[in-house]
């Protein structure tokens, strides 16, 4: 399925934009989600999710869909599903990976819990990530220390241009 208007015009899944005078804020958008990323809140705090964070947030969405997806299918009672997902560097000549962490309730047995934590390793963005970073899944909501945007950020080697 493709996105396009009544003209069949396309237009992208997402779309991030902003201005030099924003307070480093970005407008993002995706689907018909309306939200902001990055940048300062004007009392020393954060406005928006960094790229890290949206990036687990979509491991974290997608892991939710497929376990609910199966548990419909297959009639599961699963009436809660809880995920909760942190980005983290390998270290030295180590893999990154996400730690990803699953709670589900209801009316389960070992068979229905063991179908769906298996099938949190078939979704589809999961799949996608695990070619460049682990995902280790655990059974308690709470991450460890996520990976910081900021510092990565600014060790990246971007030179200063003096145009003159």
């Amino acid at each position: 399925m493709t996105n396009s208007n009544e003209d069949g015009a396309h237009w992208p899944q997402a779309e991030v934009a902003g201005d030099l005078d924003d307070a480093g804020t970005l407008n993002g958008r995706a689907g018909a989600s309306v939200f902001l990323v990055g940048g300062l809140d004007g009392k020393g705090g954060r406005a928006g999710a960094n790229p890290y964070e949206l990036l687990s947030a979509s491991l974290a969405a997608c892991t939710a869909m497929t376990i609910r997806l199966q548990a419909r299918r297959r009639k599961i009672p699963l009436s809660h599903v809880a995920v909760a997902v942190s980005y983290h560097h390998g270290g030295h000549a180590g893999r990154d990976f996400f730690e990803r962490s699953i709670s589900l309730e209801g009316s389960l047995g070992d068979d229905d819990r063991a179908q769906l934590m298996q099938a949190a390793n078939m979704c589809p963005v999961g799949r996608t990530l695990g070619f460049s970073a682990d995902i280790r899944t655990n059974g308690i909501v709470s991450v460890g220390l996520a990976a910081s945007y900021d510092d990565d950020l600014s060790e990246l080697p971007i030179p200063y241009i003096d145009p003159d």
